[in-house]
């Protein structure tokens, strides 16, 4: 799942950025880069993209597939069903509709029979391994399809980095989320994907 950098949506709303229309990209760095999640806010802001080799070229690739459907918390698809593996970043509802929607944010195994589920935004409980938060009474996903480069060769990739590049200059380029892998990736000849999580790169809850 990635995460927002924090002036993404005061840019959305300022018109800085548009997701459905814009050319939205996504660019590879290394762990030099360091995601400063409150302070960067466009491109300019970026360090250390992967240089043009080995499968990869400055700027990144542009999303695909992009839409931004919102969803009420009772007819979200997804329910939380007994003794079922979760990761983090997951999202359901209770099979009997609450109004609210609820997002793992520790991965594990469910319990054998149904939560106390907190009704209180913010609020967590723990399920068996898993640990929910609610989030809110509805959803916007933030859906594109995950990028990959075809026949990558290239090593040490960290972050991977959303942005806008529709506007004129890197200063004027918004960032709107990243990718955290954790470790350094590499290619291994074949494709490199940034995938994606199955309910969209990013979400957005109401409350």
């Amino acid at each position: 799942m990635a995460i927002w950098y924090g002036q993404a949506m005061a840019k959305a709303l300022n018109k800085e950025w548009d997701w459905d229309s814009d050319d939205i990209r996504v660019t590879l760095h290394t762990v030099t880069y360091v995601p400063a999640r409150t302070t960067n806010a466009y491109v300019s802001d970026l360090t250390n993209e992967l240089a043009t080799a080995a499968g990869y070229t400055v700027g990144g690739v542009t999303l695909t597939g992009k839409s931004m459907p919102f969803t009420a918390a009772n007819s979200w698809a997804t329910t939380r069903a007994n003794s079922t593996a979760y990761a983090v970043g997951d999202v359901v509802r209770p099979a009997t509709g609450n109004g609210f929607l609820y997002r793992a944010v520790v991965a594990g195994t469910s319990a054998a029979s149904i939560p106390t589920y907190p009704t209180v935004v913010g609020n967590t409980v723990v399920d068996g391994g898993v640990t929910w938060v609610n989030e809110g009474t509805g959803i916007t996903q933030v859906i594109a399809t995950s990028p990959s480069w075809a026949t990558a060769t290239f090593t040490g990739v960290r972050i991977a980095v959303i942005s806008d590049r529709t506007p004129g200059t890197p200063a004027t380029q918004p960032l709107i989320g990243f990718v955290d892998f954790g470790v350094d990736k590499a290619g291994g000849g074949g494709p490199f994907s940034v995938d994606f999580h199955s309910s969209g790169a990013l979400h957005l809850f109401s409350p």
